[in-house]
Order: structure tokens, then C-alpha cells, then sequence
């Protein structure tokens, strides 16, 4: 199915690895051109290398360290004028209230979450002169499912949920489309890291991280490209009806309520 993506300009951040690498493929086989940023510019400049020359698209990449100050001007300035902003940097750190720190709760909020609000009330702007535009927000199921041990990445996911649906519920009023998406675990190396300390702590083995993967729908996590495909839709004219709302991607974790 043709996305009718080709030549629109999107902004990625957090594309140097996992998801955001995936996105950055994904939209790249669309036609799209990308502007890329993370803090690894050797990653950066090697996915870019790649990109280009599987998919014949312009990538521009940008270093840089999203909390430091003024950083999203410096991303404002270096992409310009997009068609779509894919907000993805940042991990919240797990955890009970008691491991995770006030300053650690902060670092993790300050890119993930505020990070996300910064870069969407400069590109929101920007695209409203223009008449159009989506913003996707990459947030997670934890806000969904509250959980004691991983307590700072559920408040926060919860934040940016209604963040989300809050801006989206009148975007479409300046022609702009705000929407979510919360992927369960998803097979990257943060999650296997995840997987392992799970393990390790209830199993007392992290070598016994498959046994908890085993109860996961499909006996698996998402692909990177099952979620990473989504976003393309999403951002695509052919969901053009879609904002203030978040899509979950978990194969039915959150849904999996039962009294029996």
C-alpha cells in the first residue's frame, strides 16, 4: 500500500538505535527525507550512510544531547520546515519510588517527557503557520499499567498520554494531527537489558530472561519494524482522521484483565 509519503520531510529524535532506528528505516523505504538526531553521531552518521544508499533519500543528521540548554532551539534550527515530528528520545529509568532518586526521576522526565513537550510546542508553531502537519509521540504501555517497580516511567508515560490526547483533541483546528502510540516490549537491546534485571531479581538467574519472555503474547516481544511500520501509517494522509488518541502496540498485555 502506497503511504503517500514520498518527499515529505520528518524529524526523528532518539533514530541512532532501536526504535528509532527502525523508524528512520521505515519512513526511509517511503520516500521520505529524514533529519536524524541522537547523541551518538557515529551512529548517526553510519545509519545515515545506510539509509541513503538502500533508499536514495536526503538525511541530515545532528548530534546532540536534547537536555542541554537551548538544545531544542538547535533541533528547531537544524530541521526546519517538517511534515512530520516523531518524538522518541529518551528512557525513563525502572525502578520503586525508592530506587529511583529525585535527581535520577528528573533525568529520566527531563528528555523523555519534557523533552517531548518542548520540541512539540516549537514544531506545533511552526507547523501551524504552514497549515498542517503530525506529530507522533513514541510514549509506552507502562502508563497504561501501572507498575510499583517501574513507578517514574509509569507516571511519566501516564503525563505524556494525556499530554497527547489533550493537544489532539482540537490540533486538527490549525490542521495538525497529535498522536500516540505505546508499544509493550519490543526486541531491542533495552529490553533485553530490562528482561535481564527482571530475571535476575525474580529468578535469581539473568540467563533465565527467556522464561519470562515465554509468557509474552506469542511467546515474543514486537518486532522493531511492527511498531516502527505503525508510525508510517499513522502519518500518513490515509489516517488523516486520527488525532488525540493513543494506539497500543502491546498484543494484548493491557487489555489482559481477567478476574478468573
Amino acid at each position: 500500500m502506497d503511504m503517500q509519503l514520498k518527499g515529505r520531510r520528518v524529524l526523528i529524535t532518539g533514530a541512532s538505535q532501536g526504535i528509532g532506528a527502525g523508524l528512520a528505516e521505515s519512513f526511509a523505504r517511503e520516500g521520505c527525507h529524514l533529519a536524524l538526531v541522537a547523541r551518538s553521531g557515529d551512529k548517526l552518521q553510519a545509519l545515515a550512510a545506510s539509509l541513503r544508499a538502500a533508499h536514495n533519500v536526503q538525511v541530515d543528521v545532528l548530534a546532540l544531547d536534547m537536555t542541554q540548554p537551548g538544545a531544542i532551539e538547535q533541533v528547531v534550527g537544524f530541521a526546519g520546515d517538517i511534515d512530520v515530528l516523531v518524538n522518541n528520545a529518551g528512557a525513563i529509568p525502572g525502578g520503586n519510588l525508592w530506587d529511583v532518586d529525585a535527581q535520577a526521576w528528573r533525568k529520566g522526565w527531563e528528555l523523555k517527557v519534557f523533552g517531548y513537550i518542548d520540541l512539540t510546542r516549537a514544531m506545533y508553531l511552526r507547523m501551524k503557520q504552514r497549515g498542517h502537519g503530525v506529530i507522533l509521540n513514541n510514549i509506552g504501555n507502562g502508563g497504561q499499567n501501572p507498575d510499583f517497580n517501574y513507578i517514574a516511567g509509569s507516571t511519566g508515560n501516564a503525563a505524556l498520554m494525556a499530554f497527547t490526547c489533550a493537544l489532539g483533541g482540537r490540533s486538527l483546528e490549525d490542521g495538525i494531527r497529535v498522536v500516540g502510540v505505546n508499544p509493550g516490549p519490543v526486541d531491542t537491546e533495552r529490553i533485553a537489558k530490562v528482561m535481564r534485571n527482571h530475571a535476575a531479581r525474580l529468578l535469581g538467574d539473568e540467563s533465565r530472561a527467556g522464561e519470562l519472555l515465554a509468557a509474552y503474547p506469542l511467546g515474543r516481544s514486537a518486532t522493531v519494524a511492527e511498531v516502527a511500520d505503525l508510525f508510517v501509517y499513522l502519518a500518513s494522509t490515509r489516517s488523516s482522521y486520527t488525532s488525540g488518541t493513543i494506539i497500543t502496540v502491546d498484543g494484548g498485555i493491557s487489555s489482559k484483565r481477567s478476574v478468573s
